[in-house]
């Protein structure tokens, strides 16, 4: 009989739910249950050699304890080796650790060391208390640190894989290879027990470097195989998807060379490019799955255009779908003026439209309306249409990807199911549409417009405000318009919103000859389409504004960006909101205002910006930053989160995966349930997997 959770030692009903809750219901999956990181524990540190930022053991001798009342109780334990002393706080203790830290106690600790008001210190330390004489001595290994919840400690973790190890070595419990043999032969990687076994307990002569910076053969065995099941996972749900019917369209229709001929502009070599290979998509019977990435300004929206025309052209209808109101609604407003001396009118649908006015949206979209276009509001229970063919999905990686997939089912009653376009205008590293968008078909509208200049970038010191208003009031003086973006590192829309009236009404004081404008998330939706409309007709010329503009507006007269706290945000967001100007002929410069001092993190995202305005480094540097969960949006999904690979460190790996993860789908599909079963899991069930 296999060996089961409940047969080691400390494992009853209570413990095994909470390992439930972390994915873990067999001995197997303690094992995949990897650690996050290492602490080296393997040699002392002089108290007086410490530096902020580091991870340090240390040994001591209590000088000082005592209870300090402040906000809230605090144990504060100041440790002395001889060659300096530290402060240790402790926010959450109880009386018998207050009474083990007596003045003359020894303690042996590790923990953060941080700059404190009165020197240096660390907070809550792992600690134990020495008896003298009897000291253990320093371990001779890393030390692992597992991700965990509320009642499951780093010794109950540690206790649970010993087990577990011990029955892999002795044959009780067998893991399975999943990779191919001749892959893990040509790179020289280590068997699947030897690499796990080397990651929960790595040796005392383990390359301690390689291993924190998760550079290590046993690392790359665990990361191929963790790459090749979300690959496979995003691979098969796309084949199914491909291999439902698809309605034909491949009749061009005379509104697309009136449509053409009615825009101010030609389109660019790749948009043309783009457009073909969407339209060759459609022509087939069976659904399009595209994926069209470009820089800010590209033209995506043009694109789309073309592509609903095709669908509509040949008697189906479009959905578009965008994840926040301000975009949705600049998409019907932009739509709806091309639109119009084609004689089609969109439909309009978003959360805030209620009562008959929703009735009327609803009858029309069930009787066949051409176009709708709104927010995740068309994914909803009682939207119904009469004969959907095409679903455009504009910032994808705002929704998840069963949310794609429920407005896609919106149009597969009968016995075809709608094509796919999905859009972004955050660029998306090669490695990550790799890994993220498996099985689809990737666009990139790599050209920009003729005559866009390149946006002049420089980051400024808050203290140099007064003069940066004065920029403003210098552009704006010239005819210009301009842009003032407020930041905040908290989340409420409220406190957003009030940084935002405060800072509209220090600048319409300080500007007076100037028409100043306020837009933020919390005004009514007509509200801000008046505000955006006044500004885009020139009688606006500052726009106040928080993130909400951050995609979709589209104001060639405005050159002049100022993003207040730019240090606060992710490269992304930051290229998003400068991509707002530089929309003309105007030369444009964007302003990145910063309250000193930089973090590390903060300097190297505003240098990026400084450097470059390609769309394509920064988001390959944000990867590098941030992770994939981050870039894509896709934290709270559960897609992505890798456990041990890295796609912007693994990036050399990648290359090996799509002909072995070709090869296991068309031959061993048993062996692609197992992977999927094993890396990814719950979060591929949500997705259809």
């Amino acid at each position: 009989m296999a060996l089961q959770l409940a047969d080691l030692n400390g494992v009853g009903p209570r413990m095994q739910e909470k390992l439930a809750h972390l994915g873990v219901g067999a001995v197997e999956d303690l094992l995949f249950h990897l650690p996050l990181r290492y602490e080296d524990r393997t040699r002392m540190h002089a108290i007086g050699s410490l530096r902020p930022g580091t991870r340090v053991l240390i040994e001591g001798e209590v000088q000082h304890s005592a209870v300090v009342r402040a906000r809230r109780a605090m144990l504060v334990v100041v440790l002395s080796d001889g060659t300096g002393r530290i402060t240790l706080r402790f926010f959450h203790f109880r009386a018998h650790q207050k009474n083990q830290m007596t003045r003359g106690a020894r303690l042996r600790c590790f923990g953060e060391v941080r700059a404190g008001y009165q020197g240096l210190e660390i907070i809550h330390p792992h600690y134990s208390r020495l008896t003298p004489g009897r000291e253990p001595p320093v371990a001779d290994r890393l030390t692992p640190i597992y991700p965990s919840a509320e009642g499951l400690g780093q010794n109950t973790w540690l206790r649970l894989t010993d087990q577990a190890l011990k029955a892999l070595a002795q044959g009780k419990l067998e893991l399975e290879e999943l990779l191919p043999e001749a892959m893990t032969r040509n790179m020289k990687l280590p068997s699947l027990a030897d690499a796990i076994t080397y990651i929960h307990r790595p040796p005392p002569d383990a390359d301690i470097n390689a291993l924190i910076e998760r550079d290590h053969p046993a690392q790359h065995r665990l990361a191929m195989e963790e790459l090749l099941a979300h690959n496979v996972s995003m691979q098969r749900l796309h084949r199914r998807q491909r291999a439902r019917n698809a309605p034909t369209l491949d009749a061009a229709s005379p509104e697309e060379s009136r449509f053409l001929q009615n825009l101010p502009f030609q389109l660019t070599g790749a948009q043309q490019r783009v457009r073909d290979e969407i339209f060759s998509d459609l022509s087939q019977p069976h659904p399009m799955l595209r994926l069209v990435h470009g820089d800010v300004g590209s033209g995506k929206t043009v694109i789309a255009a073309l592509a609903a025309l095709r669908a509509i052209g040949n008697g189906h209808q479009c959905a578009i779908m965008a994840p926040t109101e301000i975009l949705a609604e600049q998409h019907f407003r932009v739509f709806g003026e091309w639109l119009k001396p084609l004689d089609v009118s969109p439909v309009w649908l978003s959360s805030k439209v209620k009562g008959k006015k929703r009735q009327e949206a609803l009858a029309a979209l069930a009787g066949g309306a051409p176009v709708a276009i709104g927010t995740h509001a068309l994914m909803q229970e009682g939207v119904d249409f009469a004969a959907l063919g095409l679903v455009i999905v504009d910032e994808q990686h705002r929704f998840g990807v069963h949310q794609r997939m429920a407005l896609v089912e919106k149009g597969s009653a009968g016995q075809t199911c709608p094509h796919q376009l999905i859009m972004t205008a955050t660029p998306i590293p090669r490695t990550l549409a790799m890994t993220a968008y498996a099985g689809l078909e990737v666009s990139v509208i790599d050209e920009l417009p003729a005559g866009r200049k390149p946006i002049t970038t420089v980051a400024v010191g808050n203290d140099r405000r007064a003069e940066v208003i004065t920029r403003v009031a210098a552009a704006c003086g010239e005819g210009r318009q301009a842009y003032w973006v407020c930041t905040l590192i908290e989340e409420s829309d409220a406190i957003q919103a009030q940084a935002a009236e405060a800072v509209a009404e220090e600048l319409g004081a300080r500007l007076a000859d100037l028409q100043v404008g306020l837009v933020h998330g919390r005004m009514k939706a007509a509200e801000k389409l008046a505000v955006m409309s006044r500004f885009e007709r020139g009688e606006i010329h500052l726009l106040v504004a928080t993130t909400v503009i951050e995609v979709g507006v589209d104001v060639p007269n405005a050159s002049l960006m100022i993003i207040e706290n730019a240090e606060r945000l992710g490269l992304a967001q930051l290229h998003q909101l400068r991509g707002r100007v530089g929309r003309g002929d105007l030369q444009s410069s964007c302003v990145l205002l910063y309250t000193p001092p930089l973090g590390d993190l903060a300097r190297q995202r505003l240098d990026i910006m400084r450097q470059t305005g390609d769309g394509f480094r920064i988001a390959e540097k944000d990867l590098e930053l941030r992770g994939p969960g981050e870039v894509l949006g896709t934290r709270q999904t559960g897609m992505l989160q890798f456990r041990v690979a890295d796609l912007a460190r693994d990036a050399h790996l990648l290359h090996r995966i799509p002909a072995v993860s070709e090869s296991l789908l068309n031959h061993h599909p048993e062996q692609v349930d197992l992977l999927i079963r094993r890396w990814v899991g719950d979060a591929a069930r949500f997705a259809g997997v």
